[in-house]
C-alpha cells in the first residue's frame, strides 16, 4: 500500500524535531513509502464546493538543521489524495474551527485524522467533563461569585484559559492570594470566552502524566515534572520528562474513555492524568511519542500508521 499522505501543520521549518510528534509520524510515513505534501492552514481553501490546497512535495530527515526539503507546490483537490493528517496547533479559536468545517467536506472521501467534526464538537477541556468522575472539581464560568464561591470551597485554585495549550496562562492561585480580581478582569480583557478554574492538585509536583491512545487503547505513557519554581509540567517550559508506565488507576481511566474515543473516530489521542484524575483529554495535535521513545518505549508513529493502513484499506478498499 503506497498513500499519498498531505499533513496540514505549521510550516516545517519551525519544528523542534527532537521532541515533535507531527515530524515523527511524517517520517515513519516516508519510511514505509508513502507520499508526503506539507502544507499550512492558510493554504486551505473551498472553491464551488471542492476543497483544495497549494500543497508542497516533502521530504524529511532526521538531522537537526537539515531535516526537511519542500519541492514546488501545486494545486490539488484534497478528496484525490488518501490521507489528511490535522495536525496544526492550536489556538483553538474560529479559523481552526472553519478549517474543520473544510476538512469535514471531503472526510468520507479522503481519511482525515483526527475526525474534523469530532475535533471541532470535542474542545479539549470541555470533552473532558463528560467523565466528572474521573476530574478534580472543576468549574467553566465567567461569573466572577462563582469562581469566589469555588475558591471558597477549595481554596487553592487553577485559573487558566479554557481554550489554551501549552500551559500559556495557566494560574496557580493560593488561598491567601490577592491577586485573582485582577486575574479575571485580565482574562475577561483578553477574550470574550470563558475561563476554566479547577482544584489544585499537590500531586502534580510528582508530575503530570501523558499517556498516548491509539483508537482508544493505551499505548505508552511518559511523566512530565514541573520546575522547581513553575506550576506548569509542559516542557517548553522547563518540564522534564521522566520514564513511566501504566497504574492501574491510569489503566482505568483509559478502559473508560477508550470506547468514547473509539465512537469518534478519534485515532491519536493524548491524555493527561495528575495523581488520580484526568485533567486533559487532547485530540487536536496531541504531543509526546519522541520521549517515549526515548525512554524505551513503544514506537508509536508506527503503530498509529498501522492503525491508519487498516482503516484506509477497510474503508476505502485501497490495495
Amino acid at each position: 500500500m503506497k498513500l499519498k499522505i498531505a499533513v496540514q501543520m505549521d510550516h516545517v521549518s519551525t519544528v523542534q524535531i527532537a521532541g515533535d510528534t507531527t515530524f515523527a509520524l511524517s517520517l515513519e510515513a516516508q519510511r514505509r513509502g508513502h507520499e508526503l505534501f506539507h502544507y499550512v492552514p492558510d493554504q486551505l481553501s473551498m472553491r464551488d464546493g471542492e476543497v483544495i490546497v497549494k500543497a508542497e512535495p516533502m521530504t524529511l530527515r532526521d538531522e537537526r538543521g537539515n531535516h526537511f526539503t519542500l519541492s514546488a507546490p501545486s494545486r490539488m483537490k484534497l478528496a484525490d489524495l488518501d490521507v489528511v493528517l490535522l495536525r496544526q496547533d492550536p489556538p483553538f479559536d474560529m479559523h481552526y474551527i472553519t478549517n474543520t468545517h473544510l476538512l469535514e467536506r471531503v472526510h468520507g472521501k479522503t481519511l482525515v485524522v483526527n475526525d474534523p467534526a469530532w475535533v471541532r464538537n470535542s474542545p479539549e477541556k470541555i470533552f473532558v467533563t463528560e467523565f466528572p468522575d474521573l476530574m478534580p472539581a472543576t468549574l467553566i464560568t465567567r461569573d466572577r461569585e462563582e469562581v469566589n464561591a469555588f475558591r471558597a470551597e477549595h481554596g487553592d485554585i487553577i485559573v487558566k484559559p479554557l481554550y489554551g495549550n501549552g500551559g500559556a496562562g495557566i494560574f496557580h492561585v493560593r488561598p491567601d492570594d490577592r491577586n485573582l480580581s485582577s486575574l479575571l478582569e485580565m482574562f475577561e480583557k483578553i477574550s470574550r470566552e470563558p475561563y476554566i478554574v479547577q482544584q489544585y492538585l499537590p500531586d502534580v509536583r510528582k508530575g503530570d502524566k501523558r499517556i498516548i491512545l491509539i483508537d482508544g487503547e493505551p499505548v505508552g505513557a511518559i511523566n512530565r515534572v514541573p520546575a522547581e519554581h513553575d506550576s506548569r509540567s509542559n516542557m517548553h517550559v522547563g518540564g522534564v520528562a521522566e520514564h513511566s508506565v501504566l497504574t492501574e488507576r491510569e489503566r482505568e481511566i483509559c478502559a473508560r474513555i477508550g470506547p468514547s474515543l473509539k465512537e469518534r473516530g478519534f485515532i491519536l489521542v493524548g491524555i493527561d492524568v495528575i495523581g488520580d484524575y484526568l485533567t486533559e483529554i487532547n485530540v487536536t495535535s496531541p504531543t509526546g511519542i519522541r520521549e517515549i521513545a526515548k525512554f524505551g518505549g513503544a514506537n508509536i508513529a508506527a503503530l498509529f500508521w498501522d492503525a491508519i493502513e487498516q482503516k484506509v484499506q477497510k474503508t476505502y478498499a485501497i490495495a
